[in-house]
């Protein structure tokens, strides 16, 4: 991806076709506001960004409650919006299911943040404060999303809520993408243990046969390999030959060669 994964999911957010409902418009803009990019003076409201997508959202959720007025400066690679406060007059707690997901996406617009799935699974929000913090995660826990928090933001590491989250907010497209990463990195981590644990055996199986090697060599110079009886005289010069196979192998070998020689 040119841009990071948070561009793209907010992207993606901006573009979403809800407009014309004021209730969900209300609600993800008191996202925006209860966002730890909101800064208050007085009746007026600052909020930054470095994504033209979202103080583009931003400018269209605050035309949809009548506030025309405000005005959008660029300052080095930071956008600032700044306007009057909304009248918003909410209760979260009264909000429908749609109200309260719109509520969430504008939290996460407002200073949410992601990994590249591919590198590691972090989501985070920062908040204005650590009440709402914890409003958030009582919030989520109705839907059986799992989020941890650490004083003003909330967190997730697990790959799986993650995708919930994601889903919960609206970004399908990128919980598709975000999916196809997690099932990729899941099965390279599952190759990479079966390698290492196979590694890890093999490892013991040449420091094994390297002792055994060198015990066979001290036998035969002390005159004490002819001393052994033929089976075990035979599994050790299978050892010379086969130095990188297990004990067990080599066991076959010799019933192998049993076999042959009785048939």
């Amino acid at each position: 991806m040119s841009k990071s994964f948070s561009y793209e999911i907010k992207k993606e957010l901006s573009e979403l076709n809800n407009l014309a409902k004021k209730d969900e418009v209300k609600y993800e803009l008191l996202g925006y506001l209860s966002s730890a990019n909101i800064e208050f003076d007085k009746n007026q409201i600052k909020y930054s960004t470095e994504n033209e997508y979202n103080i583009n959202r931003f400018g269209k959720l605050l035309k949809n409650v009548d506030i025309n007025d405000f005005k959008i400066e660029i300052q080095g690679k930071v956008y600032v919006i700044t306007s009057k406060v909304p009248e918003l007059m909410l209760d979260l707690k009264q909000a429908n299911e749609q109200g309260k997901k719109a509520f969430v996406r504008g939290l996460f617009m407002g200073s949410g943040s992601i990994n590249n799935p591919s590198n590691k699974y972090h989501l985070e929000i920062k908040m204005l404060d650590e009440k709402l913090a914890q409003e958030l995660i009582e919030l989520l826990s109705e839907y059986n999303i799992s989020v941890k928090s650490i004083y003003k933001a909330i967190y997730i590491k697990d790959g799986e809520e993650i995708s919930k989250f994601l889903a919960f907010i609206g970004a399908n497209k990128s919980v598709l993408e975000f999916e196809q990463v997690r099932v990729q990195r899941e099965m390279n981590n599952k190759i990479n243990r079966l390698v290492n644990c196979k590694t890890a055996n093999l490892n013991k199986t040449l420091n094994a046969s390297i002792e055994q090697i060198n015990a066979i060599k001290k036998l035969k110079q002390n005159g004490n390999f002819n001393k052994m009886n033929k089976s075990l005289q035979e599994l050790a010069e299978l050892r010379l030959e086969y130095p990188d196979i297990s004990l067990a192998e080599l066991r076959k070998k010799v019933e192998k060669s049993n076999w042959q020689v009785g048939s």
